[in-house]
């Protein structure tokens, strides 16, 4: 284990009717008034702006709207919800929705006290030391970023989709959680979502730091639960108990736990930014796809952490090396995405001829000649782990 500064500064509000505590918890920020950042339609005809416009009026908090934000979400509504915060003397932001509508109004949030182009941050030209205060009603148990300083945003200009981390200043003040706003989410996004997830913990997961035996069972624990819930909100979307469980593992899977003590990864990531900042696929639906992917590489490579994973989390005890049972686990794991309705190959996720040589030169002109935490890829590498997706 490695030398480690955790900070989850974020209160987490669970439960039945969370979302109508979204006034007073922007009051006891000392919010006056506020940007309400969300979607599309569907929040509007549940009913939940409604509910959370009256406890932003119950707490005497004026608000101006930005809506219709998209996924994969791009600095055109940035830009123009920093110009808004500005104009108006917005004093802080509400986000109702996942992840692309909370990286948004993150992005919002750095870019109003700073005197330049917010995307200084996302070029890494400039870092973070103001931010205005987020908050978030939750809606879609995927992303994480309800508990995470990160914030993913794409450059329409130069299609560049660039993801930020930072320790503290992006990180939400507080999430509102209530599992019944996920009840009606479609099938097909509510199995990305759970893709997305175990992603995030699977970047974590693949270090080359050892003996983070507690880390290593915190990590392992959530994907087991995840394994076991995921069918089961498939099976019955309105099922309280797995909902809850599923949308509180989303949250954990992102807000730093499961990485405590050791170097991080993020390969998988960055591989299926390229693929949908150039295809626009739904990022959990891209992970399934690049993660198994990166992680075949691996078996063949670096063997002994995909090979625990095996062991602890899909039960996998077969004779073999690490590799084979890597690969084993592997397999399980790609059964597992394939049960949920998930593609697993470029050609299931709809691109019958991905341009390969295009997303690898992307990938490395912008994350460097050399990508990796758990095992260092240069551009052949990428290539190759690129073409087992297919």
């Amino acid at each position: 284990m490695i030398d480690f500064t955790y900070c989850a500064p974020t209160r987490y509000r669970f439960g039945h009717g969370a979302e109508n505590h979204a006034g007073d918890e922007l009051s006891a920020l000392g919010c006056k008034k506020v940007l309400l950042v969300y979607g599309h339609s569907s929040a509007e005809r549940s009913g939940l702006i409604d509910r959370v416009e009256a406890s932003l009026k119950a707490a005497s908090i004026q608000w101006h709207i930005l809506k219709g934000i998209d996924p994969n979400p791009t600095d055109g509504p940035v830009r123009e919800g920093i110009e808004i915060c500005r104009r108006e003397g917005i004093d802080g932001l509400l986000a109702v929705g996942g992840g692309s509508v909370i990286d948004t109004a993150k992005a919002i949030a750095a870019g109003v006290p700073y005197q330049g182009d917010f995307w200084d941050f996302w070029a890494g030209k400039a870092v973070i030391n103001a931010a205005l205060p987020v908050g978030v009603v939750l809606t879609i148990p995927a992303a994480g970023s309800e508990g995470s300083g990160n914030s993913v945003i794409t450059n329409t200009a130069t299609n560049a989709k660039i993801s930020l981390r930072t320790d503290f200043w992006l990180r939400p003040k507080f999430a509102l959680l209530d599992p019944e706003l996920t009840f009606s989410l479609p099938p097909f996004q509510t199995a990305c979502g759970i893709a997305d997830m175990m992603a995030h913990i699977y970047e974590r997961y693949f270090s080359p730091t050892t003996q983070v035996e507690v880390t290593d069972r915190v990590a392992e624990g959530v994907l087991r639960a995840i394994v076991e819930e995921g069918p089961k909100v498939m099976a019955d979307p309105t099922d309280y108990q797995a909902r809850a469980n599923i949308m509180w593992a989303g949250t954990l899977a992102h807000n730093g736990v499961c990485g405590c003590g050791r170097a991080e990864d993020w390969t998988s990531h960055a591989m299926e930014h390229e693929v949908s900042a150039l295809y626009g696929v739904a990022h959990g639906a891209g992970l399934a796809v690049v993660m198994p992917a990166w992680m075949t590489f691996m078996a063949h490579h670096a063997p002994a952490k995909g090979a625990q994973m095996a062991r602890r989390v899909f039960g996998v005890d077969i004779a073999g090396d690490d590799t084979a049972v890597a690969l084993e686990g592997i397999a399980r794991l790609r059964a597992f995405l394939k049960s949920l309705g998930l593609p697993l190959t470029f050609a299931e996720l709809g691109i019958a001829n991905p341009d390969i040589p295009a997303m690898v030169e992307a990938l490395h002109r912008n994350k460097g000649e050399e990508i990796g935490g758990y095992y260092r890829l240069r551009a052949p590498q990428t290539e190759e782990i690129y073409r087992l997706c297919l």
